[in-house]
This record gives structure tokens, sequence and C-alpha cells, in this order.
């Protein structure tokens, strides 16, 4: 209540003026009314500034006030991810003590990530020899000066992200591998991108700096143009110059990380609550579930009753990364257990719960969960959608992955798009890289809120697939112009729906008969999916899409039907068209608009 008795409401920077009614609990019609005698014409729909709100519910006795400023997009992110952190939130900050760096490495296919990663457990794996079991987990730890550091082994920056996109986030530190004979390459670029979205900070190994071909200055001069300025050149990106190979610049390497995890509040409280990210998991011949662990709060104890998603089951036996059975775990360290019911995921949490009861109820009910969610339509953050969530004070910024067929069409298409914004929403290009569109792409997309962008490219069938599942909008365009203009008109919200093609089935031209007075009719066999005669359909040839047009008839030995499914042969005609070869492929499809929201 204000001081001259007005009720006082808080008002955001925009509000529709339905949700205006609602606040202060009148007829929609009421406040349009108002806003007319006011000389503004609007819709129960239409958004209002503050101000204009301010004046509006003031006639009805209410007093605005500015709501708090949503937090950014960023600042959710960076609490939200990962989930684990948010589960130890309530953890006695006195019981918090220093743990491990968890470090991930990344880099170009040919720049030595293997090598040194093998370089760096030969000569300083902690605890000796391999135990009696032999065995490989995808993490492994090493002490440097009585220090430890785990390292996961991952196999790139696809699985580092795919973790991050289901709310794990491993680890603490990136290391970056660069050859300092080859310097920055595309893959580079892209785990670049990775590490940015994921917000983990990062360090650079040079290797290959045996090689006489080495160009440390050249290779930091990249770095510097990708966005990680040397610390030498003022930046706050460590270099390191290593060979792998000579084993040489580990330690450094080694010291480097150990500076880096000084500077970063990394630690858990041993005795809390167990919690941890599941890094691989196998079903073995022999020895039935095998679940790769990392433990990141608390200690896991043999004979604890886990819950990994839809999988429960007691610690029957651990191993550390060496095979030596061990009875408990630490934070920080990985190990691989035994009494899953199921195989888990990668990136999947797991917790301790107190009873296997507890634990099959929740795993059932989550399964349960997972058969209903997967009956429902994935909802893709579509541009629309992402204006929408602006409007609700969700998001800050738009993300984007950009492709491009051509270094020439990208660097353009880069430059005008980060020229744009409308208001206080901005362009924020993740990514940008030349070829088709890939599933790692859409990964990225898909672990940071974002939406892929293609000029002259094509979508991987992995990528589509991947789209599909993540919920990743995907949209392609053949000129520029209308690229930047769509992503304009997003931004300032006046879309229009998007017309989207649904592809119902292929089949496979298996021959070519003439009908007289008809034409041609194509003999085909459903390869996917079914053919309808009441949909349109394309002609695709060596890859290349030569018609595209309605079915005109579609027959099963000789009979006319409305479909037909895959497996079964028929007959297919196509209005304005009849030039079929054999091997061409049909596709038919449906279109459906995606409305503006």
């Amino acid at each position: 209540m204000s001081d001259n008795g007005h009720k006082t409401i808080e008002i955001p920077t925009t509000v529709t003026i339905r949700d205006l009614a609602t606040m202060i609990d009148i007829s929609p019609i009421d406040i349009i009314k108002q806003l007319m005698a006011n000389g503004v014409m609007a819709n129960i729909n239409q958004q209002i500034d503050y101000d204009t709100a301010a004046i509006i519910i003031g006639e009805f006795g209410y007093e605005a006030k500015p709501s708090a400023p949503p937090e950014s997009d960023l600042e959710k992110e960076a609490k939200e991810l990962p989930r684990w952190r948010q589960l130890i939130a309530d953890e006695d900050p006195e019981a918090l003590v220093d743990r491990p760096p968890v470090v991930t490495v990344l880099g170009h296919v040919d720049h030595g990530k293997t090598t040194l990663l093998d370089a760096i457990r030969a000569t300083n794996v902690a605890g000796g020899e391999a135990g009696g079991i032999t065995q490989h987990i995808s993490a492994y730890q090493v002490e440097h000066n009585g220090r430890k550091i785990t390292f996961l082994d991952t196999p790139g920056h696809a699985a580092f992200t795919a973790m991050r996109a289901r709310g794990a986030q491993g680890a603490d530190i990136a290391v970056l591998v660069v050859a300092a004979d080859d310097g920055v390459m595309p893959q580079t670029r892209e785990a670049i991108a990775h590490i940015k979205a994921a917000q983990v900070p990062v360090l650079v190994a040079m290797n290959k700096m045996d090689r006489p071909s080495a160009n440390p200055d050249k290779v930091k001069q990249e770095l510097a143009d990708a966005g990680l300025i040397p610390d030498e050149w003022e930046g706050d990106t460590m270099v390191v110059p290593v060979s792998a190979k000579e084993q040489e610049g580990l330690d450094d390497l080694l010291e480097a990380i150990t500076l880096v995890a000084d500077s970063t509040e990394i630690k858990a409280n041993p005795k809390g609550r167990v919690l941890g990210t599941v890094i691989e998991g196998e079903l073995d011949r022999s020895r039935g579930v095998v679940a790769a662990l990392l433990v990141q709060n608390g200690t896991l104890e043999l004979g604890d009753t886990l819950l990994v998603g839809t999988a429960h089951g007691n610690v029957r036996a651990m191993f550390d990364f060496q095979g030596n059975a061990v009875e408990e775990a630490t934070p920080s360290m990985p190990v691989s257990v035994l009494g899953l019911s199921s195989v888990p995921r990668a990136g999947e949490l797991f917790t301790v719960v107190e009873s296997d009861r507890e634990a099959r109820d929740i795993a059932e009910e989550r399964a349960e969960e997972a058969v209903s969610a997967s009956r429902k339509p994935v909802a893709a953050q579509t541009l629309e959608q992402i204006f929408e969530a602006f409007q609700a004070g969700e998001v800050q910024e738009l993300r984007l992955v950009v492709k491009a067929d051509v270094q020439g069409s990208l660097e353009p298409i880069t430059s005008s798009l980060e020229k744009l914004s409308a208001g206080e929403i901005k362009v924020n290009i993740l990514h940008s890289g030349t070829g088709n569109i890939s599933k790692d792409d859409v990964m990225l997309a898909a672990a940071s809120g974002g939406i892929v962008i293609g000029f002259n490219v094509a979508a991987e069938q992995g990528a589509k697939m991947t789209a599909d599942a993540e919920g990743v909008d995907i949209r392609v365009y053949d000129i520029i112009y209308r690229l930047t203009e769509d992503i304009e008109k997003a931004l300032k919200g006046m879309l229009e729906p998007e017309i989207r093609k649904v592809s119902l089935g292929k089949a496979s031209v298996r021959a070519v008969f003439r009908i007289p007075r008809v034409g041609n009719i194509a003999g085909c066999i459903v390869t996917e999916g079914e053919l309808r005669r009441n949909a349109d359909a394309q002609v695709i040839r060596d890859g290349e899409i030569i018609f595209e047009g309605p079915v005109a008839s579609l027959k099963h030995e000789k009979e006319d039907v409305r479909e037909i499914r895959e497996g079964f042969e028929c007959g297919i005609g196509l209005r304005g068209f009849d030039d079929f070869e054999e091997g061409d492929i049909i596709e038919c499809f449906t279109e459906e608009t995606v409305p503006v929201i």
C-alpha cells in the first residue's frame, strides 16, 4: 500500500493488456476503453510500455512500481549449469573443501590431443601400476606437486556439449590443444565456441613444439583473432608450449592447470549429499552393466543405493581408473561401478538414496514421465518463440550457429547479423563456419538455447535427427538478404508464419512405364514412411531436387489407393512431370504452417 492510499502494483517494462487486466483484477475491455479515451487504439494482446500502463492503472486507483529487471539469460544459465552445483547449494559453506579440478581436453583431430593425454598419463598417473582388472575408464587422475588433477578423456567437444545439454558439466577447466605447426583450424574454432558457451576457464596447450615448422607467434595471433588473447599479450588466456611426443612442457601444463584451479572456486563437501555425473555406460557380457562415474560431492561407498535417471541399483563393486578395487570414492574421483539395473547415458546425474524401494519408485516414475514426454511433439526453439521469451523477460539475446558454403559468404553474413538488434535483444553468434550443418552444430545450439542458420548448405541426416530430438530450429537460405531480413523481423517480433515441409516418406524408382494418353508412370518401392495421393512430392536425382509438384495418381497392383506404406511397390504419377529415370528418389511431403506465437 502506498502513502496516498493507492494499491501499488509491480509492472514490467512492457505488458499486454490482458496481463495488465489480470494484475488489477478488472475486465480487459475497461482498459481498452481507457486507452481509447487517451487516444490509443489497442487490442487485448497488444503490448504497452510501462509509462502508459502506469497512467492507465492510475485511473483505477492503483500506483505503478517498476518490477525488478529480469535476470539476463547468461546469468540464469550460469546458475542453472551445471545442475549438480545447484543441488549442493544447501551444503554448509564451512564444510566445503578444495577438491581436485576436473579437466577436459579439446582440439582439432590431428593436433595431438590423444598423444598429450597418453603422455600425461604415462608420466604422472597417481598410485603406481595398474591393478588386477584391466579396463579402460574415460577418465584418470594424475599428481603434480602432491595435488591431484582429474582428466576426462572424452571423444571431443561433441561429447562435452552433449553432457552440457543434459544439464551436467563435468569439467571445471578446458585445455585446448593447438598444433604449433598448423595453428587454429575449423575444428579448433568449433571447440572454442563450445568452451565459451559452457563458460569454463580455458588454457591452451601449444603442442608439437619439437617440429622445425613450429610457428608460435603465428598460432598466438590466430588464437587472439579467435577471441583467446594470450596472457603475454595482456590477455587472460595462458598459452603453454608443449611437445607430447618428446614429453616436454608437461609439468608446465599441469602447473598452469593448478594456477587456474586456484583462481576458481572448485569445492565440495566430502561428507555431504552424494552427487555426480555419468562419464559413460556399457553392458559387459561377464559383469553386466558397468557405469563410469565422476563423483562431484559427497563420498560414494560400496553398498550405496544409486539412482541414475531411470536406472537404479546397489554398488556391488567399485574400481578406480586403474582397475583397483576400492571401497569409497571422494569428490573429483572417477570410478567404474557394477550393480545398476540398466545402462545410463553419459551426462546424466546420479545421486544416492536411502533405500532400494525409494530408488525403484523414483526410477519407475521417471520412466513413465519419459514415455509420456515421448508422445508429445518437441517444442522447437523457433525464432518466434525466442522473441516471445524475450517479451516475457526470459532471454536477452538471440543465439545463433551460422554455417555457409564458403568463407566469402560467411563473413558478410556474420557481419550483417552482428549489426542487428532490437532494443535490448542482441545477436550472439555462438559459432560460425563453412560446410554442411552437422550434428555438432545442432548440439551446440541445443545446449545454449539457440538456433542454426545455414546459407547454401544442407543439414546432414544426423543433424536433422538430433534437431528433431532436441527441439532445435534449423533454417536454411539461398539469398543473404532474406536470411538477415528474417532475423531482423524476428528481433522486432514481425516474423511471418513459417511454411515448413514435413516429409511423409520416400520411394525409389525401379522402372518407368509408358501409359497411353497419360504419360510416364514411375514404378517404385517405398523405402521409408509412406506415400499419399493427396500430398505433394519432389523428385530427387543425384542429390538434387529436379521437380516439385502434386501427386496425380497412386496405384498398388492396378488399384487406386490413398496411401502406400514402406516395403510395398506402387505406381506413381506426378502432375506436370513424367521424365522419370531409374534410381530417382520420390519424396512425399506435406506443408505445415508454424504460426507466430
